[in-house]
């Protein structure tokens, strides 16, 4: 192992063992798939009680294929030559801990395989309509890095990721507890979505001197890196404006207050993202961000459940 390898991992407090593996699911990002399975549900149960079974199902899907997402996304990185052992952000699986890349390609794809099983079971309570769903979703996980022309490297990344793991899941785990989609649940998802497009948005800026050298073109790159941050700042204050309208047009109770509670962590973030320049420097800015999904997120499902308990 290099100095240089060994200084990131104990700069960044990388363990060998189980943590390994761990970390190439990239746990910290993990909640932008619990949280709109969560919602959603959440959402259904205010007319329903929840079938728990199609909760479990929907919730181990949707965080199975966000993990196969980003273990994809740390093959082909490595492939293209775009991680090496001096990349910040990644699992470090393949260029720090030694581990072969087929392996990780491959177990992705058993993580898709157990997904598949149980969206099979979901599809069986409900309508195999899910499968379609379920299909376009799966590829939009390979083909944000895989293929020839990965979303992940272009400009459009954060309004796939929005879309996909905000609009289409929340949608999705409503569905599948009342077998119907109104607008209601498509407007009430819009805050999510924008919070994890802005969990990539700052993946993104933390990256930007080493995507653009690699030839991505993301937002970031495009917009330059102050912009970037602004933009990033504009995803914060829409998320909770949006919000606060809504409740003001009864599409969402007034216990959705309660989600100014997470305020202090798109601060921290803006913050750390002005004042820092370098990837190690701007790590806490991504967990802030991603923070700030996990705490608004829990919330704003949480005051679903207490209009209805209340």
């Amino acid at each position: 192992m290099s100095s240089t390898n060994q200084n990131i991992q104990h700069a960044l407090g990388e363990k060998k063992g189980f943590q390994i593996w761990w970390r190439m699911l990239r746990p910290h990002t993990l909640t932008a798939s619990f949280v709109p399975v969560f919602i959603g549900t959440m959402i259904a149960s205010l007319e329903e009680s929840i079938h728990i079974g199609l909760f479990l199902a929907m919730l181990l899907a949707s965080m199975l294929i966000q993990s196969a997402t980003n273990m994809f996304n740390e093959y082909y990185d490595f492939v293209k030559g775009l991680d090496t052992e001096k990349s910040i952000g990644i699992g470090g699986t393949i260029v720090r801990d030694g581990i072969a890349p087929n392996r990780v390609r491959n177990l992705a794809f058993a993580f898709y395989g157990i997904a598949v099983l149980l969206g099979l079971y979901i599809c069986i309570e409900t309508t195999f309509w899910i499968a379609v769903i379920g299909v376009v979703s799966m590829a939009f996980g390979y083909f944000y890095t895989g293929g020839p022309y990965p979303i992940a490297y272009s400009p459009f990344g954060e309004i796939f990721a929005g879309f996909f793991m905000g609009t289409v899941i929340i949608g999705i785990s409503y569905y599948i507890q009342l077998e119907v989609v109104t607008w209601d649940v498509i407007w009430l998802s819009i805050p999510i979505a924008i919070l994890i497009g802005a969990i990539l948005l700052a993946n993104n800026i933390r990256d930007l001197d080493g995507d653009k050298e690699n030839g991505r073109k993301t937002l970031a790159i495009l917009v330059g890196r102050d912009n970037a941050i602004t933009t990033l700042l504009i995803f914060f204050i829409a998320t909770y404006l949006i919000t606060i309208a809504f409740i003001f047009m009864d599409l969402l109770p007034i216990w959705a207050l309660i989600t100014l509670l997470s305020l202090k962590k798109p601060i921290n973030a803006y913050r750390v993202f002005k004042n820092n320049y370098t990837p190690l420097e701007m790590m806490p800015a991504m967990k802030y961000t991603a923070q700030t999904n996990t705490i608004f997120g829990i919330l704003y499902g949480l005051a679903f459940v207490f209009e209805l308990l209340f």
